[in-house]
Parts: structure tokens; sequence; C-alpha cells
């Protein structure tokens, strides 16, 4: 009988050397592991490391890996997701950009990380995703998906818009436009845009209205089983449709944009001790925000 050797994919943000350097260190330190190394194709000529396998960037390229590793900052790893959430497999993200927030590990911890992984260390947490579909006259236009956010926006001029909670009206705005995050995302765009953090265990829906020129125009937090939809209303500029920023569609006037939970989660690998006690996210807000902590003292202990 023989062992079946672990699979990793490895993806970085190759226009930046830093990120080059460290995929470089990364591949060799798996493949001395004994590990299978898998690039992707548009990467491998510029990491340049031999002894790996080189995959297109499809769905398939995951397909059996133990984990993808992500060398790069948050948009690097919303592309990667792309390749994960299909074969269900975990993104370990390392952040070499500015805040990093979906990342797990920073530059200095990488040699760690990687033993960590090699040893098993790890544990996986799976995260919400959202269902959007582009309806007009009932029909169908586009089909997507987001782990972040699907967010409305206006193109020139102000949008005007209705949403809808569960079938029912909820209020018309005129705005620069509305997010539709998850618990993920109430840390990226739609927390940009005024709404609430929520924990990611948290299961809910958000829905924040961006600028808009209304009385009642608060973020929302809703349940996980409501269905939001948001109409642009006819005889008003078009908009447009960004997904995690990165899928985008047009809005003409009259359409409907219609966003639910997904089946399907995104999985991220944590390297937390699995042990440990506490609050990760917590830890994670604080230093990611830079929150000002002095004078805390934590619960008395006799």
């Amino acid at each position: 009988m023989t062992d079946v050797k672990r699979t990793v994919l490895i993806t970085a943000h190759t226009g930046r050397g830093p990120a080059v350097e460290s995929a470089r260190l990364v591949v060799e330190r798996f493949l001395d592991a004994g590990f299978t190394v898998r690039v992707v194709e548009a990467e491998a000529e510029e990491m340049g490391v031999p002894g790996v396998d080189v995959v297109p960037a499809t769905a398939s390229a995951a397909e059996d890996a133990e984990l993808l590793m992500v060398l790069g900052g948050d948009g690097t790893l919303l592309r990667a997701a792309e390749l994960a959430r299909p074969a269900r497999t975990p993104l370990l993200g390392v952040n070499l950009g500015h805040v990093g927030f979906l990342a797990e590990a920073e530059m200095a911890d990488l040699a760690e990380a990687v033993d960590r992984v090699v040893a098993g260390r790890y544990s996986v947490e799976e995260r919400m995703t959202i269902d959007v579909k582009v309806r007009a006259n009932g029909e169908v236009l586009a089909s997507t998906w987001a782990l972040n956010e699907a967010s409305v926006e206006k193109r020139d001029r102000m949008l005007e818009v209705v949403a809808e909670i569960d079938g029912r009206p909820l209020s018309r705005w005129g705005c620069d436009g509305v997010i539709c995050a998850t618990p993920t995302g109430s840390t990226a765009y739609a927390f940009s845009a005024g709404g609430p953090v929520v924990w990611p265990e948290v299961e809910a829906l958000l829905l924040v209205p961006n600028s808009a020129h209304a009385l009642f125009a608060r973020p929302l937090v809703v349940s996980p089983r409501s269905a939001i939809a948001v109409e642009v209303l006819p005889g008003t500029p078009g908009g447009v449709l960004w997904c995690d920023g990165r899928r985008r569609f047009d809005l003409p006037p009259g359409v409907r944009v219609e966003v639910r939970r997904a089946d399907l989660p995104v999985r991220l690998a944590r390297l937390h001790d699995l042990d440990k006690t506490g609050a990760p996210f917590t830890d994670r807000l604080v230093a990611k925000f830079d929150l000002p902590v002095q004078g805390w003292r934590g619960r008395v202990r006799h």
C-alpha cells in the first residue's frame, strides 16, 4: 500500500516582488516536506520553481488539494476563492497587502505557517456566501456569487432604487448605491459605508445604503433565510453590480438584483491553537484596525 501524497495549490500576487519571493520559499518548503505543489499557469513562469505541477486557473486547479495558500492581500484571496470554493478547498491567506483582514498570517510568519500546515496544526471554518441574480421582466440576465458583498452602484448620476425584504417593499432611496453583505464582508466595503461589524459565526445578511438621501437609511441586519432585492427604478439612470469588487455587470433601468444565502460556503484555514481560549476575531479586529485597548485589565481572578 502506497501513501497518498498531500497536495497544496499556491497562488500569489505576482505583480509584487515580495509576493513572488515568498511564493518561491513556500513552494520549496512544501516540496522539501514531500508535498505535491501546484501553481497556476499564469504564475508559474514568474515563480520559476522546478518540481511543481502547472495547472490551468480553473475550478479543477484546487480539486483534491488539501489547501490553497494565497500570498497577497484580500483582493488576491478573493480571486483565489473562485478556484477554491467549487472544490471546497480551504484557503490560507498570508498577508502581503495593507489590512489583509481575510489573511491568517503575516509575511514574518511565513515559515511557521508552512510548518503548521505540514504538521496538520490548523482548523477550518466555513464562511457564508451569497447567490446573486439579476432579473429583467422575470428573465435572468446574470447569475453569480460573492463572499464579501454584492454592491449595486451608480455609474454617473445618483441611483433611484427600491429595497425589498422577503417579498415586501422596504424603502425607496436616491443613493450612490446599496451594499448587500455577508458577516465576512462586514469589515470590507460595507464597513466603509457605515455598516456594523458582524462576528463571522453570526449568521445574518446585511443591507447597507450608501450615501442615501432619505430619512430612513440605516444599515440593516436581517435573517440569513431572508431574500433581499434591490430594484433599479425605470426611467432613472442605470447602474452597475460589483461582486467582491471582481465580477461586474451593467444594470439597465428596471432590473432587479436578488440576493440570498448560498448553499456553498468558502472554507478558510485558521492557524490559531486549537486549544486556545478567547476570541480570535476580537484579536484580529484590534490588530487590523489598530484599536486602542490600553488600560484593559480583563476579568479579575481570585
